[in-house]
């Protein structure tokens, strides 16, 4: 017979069907007892009247893998509204060792520590697994929303020859006796992969040796990144970086739509004009300094309730900021050279995308370096392609679980991460 899912369940009634997966939970009473059993789908609930299979249940433990065969009956108070009656209960393994703590309440009670400590354990309660659906279905919605407008999906190396990128925070390692470091970004590959399709995006891994301890950092994340050619400036990336938004909490609202609902979440509407502000009007709203060289967070959270308040809009994208806190790769502005053609979009308050238009001359690349005071052999490689003729260009990258976060509401990324890698963390 085969396995029926428990959101299968209601069109079988009737039926005599066969589920299998983990004791969530026993609820012993006089002259019944209920077993519940969480599947990948949800819960269902088996009736248990006969005192044989009652006395086989009373030898499980929470957690324990059981395959089920049972009549599906109608219940409006069950799970699903309906239920499985007269069941036989086979354990596909060994009594399971309890977590912990308690999978079958609403919410998980331990700290966050003790849950990322078992995190195997502790993702199967369905607010954690919940966070990764919506995770999931954002990522499938990155790249539906991309593929629709002519994008390649690209895969670059993830170990590299240089730390050049983003400055001295990298991880260093040995590869076959000479060093090497874990990239910071795909950056500048994707920017060559440009003069190969025009437009591309990669899904992966980053790594920043950045010792921050904070609820909104990593050491590794996920990075979305997207980079198109034959822009007039970073304007066109920006429309770009909307239209992926929405395609992405699209996806969100259809693909998750049962683990929205377990954590109670209603995805934000990205406004067809995101509003636009300035890095000089963005320190002005913000009550900063004029020569404040960037946004702190406090910043951004006042820009964040402005947006809101001013806007209705969750989104918010603060435009120009100094060339001086950007990449060397950074295209300025040519009416106030001192400010970039980059971006940062906030969502609900916090830095969630970085982007803008970069250089694509090669003498403009050899004179930026210059005047930072860096040589040009570390990035002989990346320039070269510079030579060769490359279009006016642009990109983004979004950090998946700090998108995710502000969707669910969570207070720390972590919440959200399956096995996040930070400061102290390198386990499980």
């Amino acid at each position: 017979m085969q396995r029926t899912l428990s959101h299968q369940l209601p069109a079988q009634i009737g039926t005599t069907v066969r589920i299998a997966g983990w004791v969530h939970r026993r609820r012993l009473l006089k002259s019944v007892a209920f077993l519940i059993v969480r599947d990948a789908a949800g819960l269902a609930q088996v009736v248990v009247t006969d005192p044989v299979v009652r006395a086989e249940l009373e030898k499980l433990t929470e957690e324990t893998v059981v395959e089920v065969t049972a009549t599906v009956t109608a219940n409006k108070t069950a799970p699903a509204g309906v239920e499985l009656t007269d069941p036989t209960v086979r354990p596909l393994g060994p009594p399971a060792v309890p977590p912990p703590f308690d999978l079958y309440r609403p919410a998980l009670t331990a700290s966050l520590p003790t849950q990322l400590d078992n995190a195997p354990t502790a993702l199967r309660h369905p607010t954690r697994s919940a966070a990764l659906r919506i995770s999931a279905a954002a990522v499938a919605g990155f790249r539906t929303a991309l593929d629709a407008h002519d994008f390649v999906e690209i895969h670059t190396p993830k170990v590299v020859s240089s730390s050049t990128e983003s400055g001295a925070n990298v991880f260093a390692l040995d590869w076959f006796g000479r060093p090497a470091y874990l990239a910071q970004s795909p950056q500048f590959y994707k920017q060559l992969m440009v003069g190969v399709f025009e437009r591309v995006y990669e899904v992966g891994p980053v790594f920043r040796a950045e010792p921050h301890d904070t609820v909104r950092h990593l050491a590794q994340y996920t990075s979305l990144d997207a980079e198109l050619g034959f822009v007039a400036d970073h304007r066109d990336v920006m429309r770009v970086l909307r239209d992926t938004l929405a395609g992405m909490l699209g996806a969100v609202g259809e693909r998750a739509g049962a683990a929205l609902a377990t954590l109670g979440v209603t995805p934000p509407q990205v406004p067809a004009e995101i509003p636009v502000v300035h890095f000089t009007e963005a320190l002005r709203i913000a009550g900063a300094p004029a020569d404040e060289p960037d946004l702190a967070p406090a910043h951004e959270r006042a820009l964040g309730e402005w947006a809101r308040r001013e806007h209705g809009s969750d989104f918010l994208f603060v435009t120009g900021y100094p060339m001086a806190k950007r990449p060397f790769y950074t295209h300025p502005d040519p009416a106030r050279p001192a400010y970039s053609n980059g971006f940062d979009l906030l969502f609900r308050g916090l830095e969630l995308v970085t982007g803008g238009q970069r250089l694509h001359q090669h003498a403009d690349y050899l004179a930026a370096l210059a005047a930072r005071g860096e040589p040009v052999e570390p990035y002989a490689g990346y320039l070269d392609a510079f030579r060769h003729g490359m279009p006016p260009h642009g990109g983004f990258a979004i950090g998946l679980e700090r998108f995710v976060a502000r969707v669910v509401g969570a207070a720390n990324v972590r919440e959200v991460t399956a096995f996040p890698r930070d400061l102290h963390r390198l386990t499980p």
